[in-house]
């Protein structure tokens, strides 16, 4: 939450986890994260978890590229977002 956020470049956004389920943020699409273009993650892009993020875990990501980002919960691909990066 929220769904949609505006950052500028250069900003980070931390996904914490507060359900009691595991959840794993990844950029679209799914399965293959490939569409954020900084690639070298775990799957296809370094916009990634890389792992499940139990009950109070975090992922933080430094967003570096300008554009509208999507993202899901590779866990359950449901749950979407867009992170919009401005200059």
């Amino acid at each position: 939450m929220p769904s949609e956020l505006k950052i500028k470049k250069g900003d980070s956004v931390i996904w914490i986890n507060f359900d009691s389920e595991a959840h794993w943020p990844a950029s679209n699409l799914h399965p293959t994260h490939g569409m954020y273009p900084a690639s070298g993650g775990c799957v296809g892009s370094k916009f990634d978890a890389c792992k499940s993020l139990m009950s109070g875990e975090s992922f933080e990501f430094i967003f570096n590229d300008v554009g509208s980002w999507g993202y899901h919960d590779h866990l359950n691909t449901a749950f979407t977002g867009t992170v919009i990066v401005e200059e």
